[in-house]
């Protein structure tokens, strides 16, 4: 395989695709209905990632960045992010001709997308502008694609739902502060002892959150869903000075998230 693909960076797809196998198989929907949106979601995925590089190519500092695309110019990278995109749109025409709301969607997806890309040094907001692009909103759309919305804009949401997806969003949020760390971005700007307070605040809300949905739910298979901020705060269980360029940590990251992709498969397939 060329090494260029390395570009597309298909390891992240986990982040988006996640959300949409949740809302599946919460609600029992087939997988074959939701093909065209998962693909979408896919590509406009690697549109993110190239369209991030694009970006950190003109950051000195962006030494994990700079290491990948050496040898292409920004041009190219940018040729492949209005691909990955013209692709993705291409993926969704079907689902917006049923149900033109979720043009409305993916615009706000495609927009919050562009302005974490840009301002990623906001600390605490743009996590929330990753976690509702990344997972609330494709929720959202799998949910309308299969007809189940009111007043014409909002998906019909159980509270055991809200419940699971919240949980998930904010173990997701724990996780994305420590990939931050690892790159020098956002929380990198705080102090470790500051640092340290707000992932283990955000770890400890996740926790608790995790064990109250189980309990609530009795959704069991989703048992797993509180070792993630236990390993988070076992990793801060002091303030961290030596995270930045730590990538075979983020790596791990990286395998989990995809081992949950598998576990997810397997739950609808199962």
């Amino acid at each position: 395989m060329s090494k260029g693909f390395k570009l597309l960076r298909i390891e992240y797809l986990f982040s988006v695709i996640i959300p949409c196998l949740l809302a599946i198989y919460l609600n029992n929907f087939d997988i074959t209905d939701n093909l065209w949106i998962l693909s979408g979601f896919a590509f406009y995925a690697i549109t993110g990632n190239t369209l991030n590089d694009f970006i950190d190519m003109r950051d000195p500092d962006e030494k994990e960045t700079l290491e990948r695309v050496e040898g292409y110019s920004r041009k190219e990278i940018f040729v492949l992010s209005i691909a990955s995109f013209a692709l993705g749109s291409a993926c969704f025409m079907n689902t917006i001709v049923l149900y033109p709301i979720i043009l409305i969607y993916l615009i706000i997806i495609i927009v919050m997308v562009i302005l974490y890309c840009i301002f990623k040094s906001l600390v605490i907001v743009n996590h929330i502008i990753l976690g509702i692009s990344h997972i609330v909103l494709p929720y959202f759309i799998i949910k309308i694609n299969a007809g189940s919305i009111f007043i014409n804009f909002f998906p019909v949401m159980s509270v055991s739902e809200i419940l699971i997806l919240t949980s998930i969003a904010v173990v997701a949020y724990t996780g994305q502060m420590l990939h931050e760390l690892i790159d020098g971005d956002s929380l990198s700007k705080l102090s470790p002892k500051m640092s340290q307070i707000v992932i283990w605040g955000v770890s400890f809300i996740s926790l608790i959150l995790g064990i109250f949905m189980i309990i609530i739910t009795q959704i069991y298979v989703f048992f797993p869903i509180i070792i993630f901020p236990l390993g988070i705060m076992y990793i801060f269980r002091k303030p961290r000075e030596d995270l930045r360029g730590r990538y075979t940590l983020k790596d791990i990251g990286i395998i989990l998230g995809n081992l949950v992709l598998i576990y997810m498969i397997i739950l609808i397939i199962a």
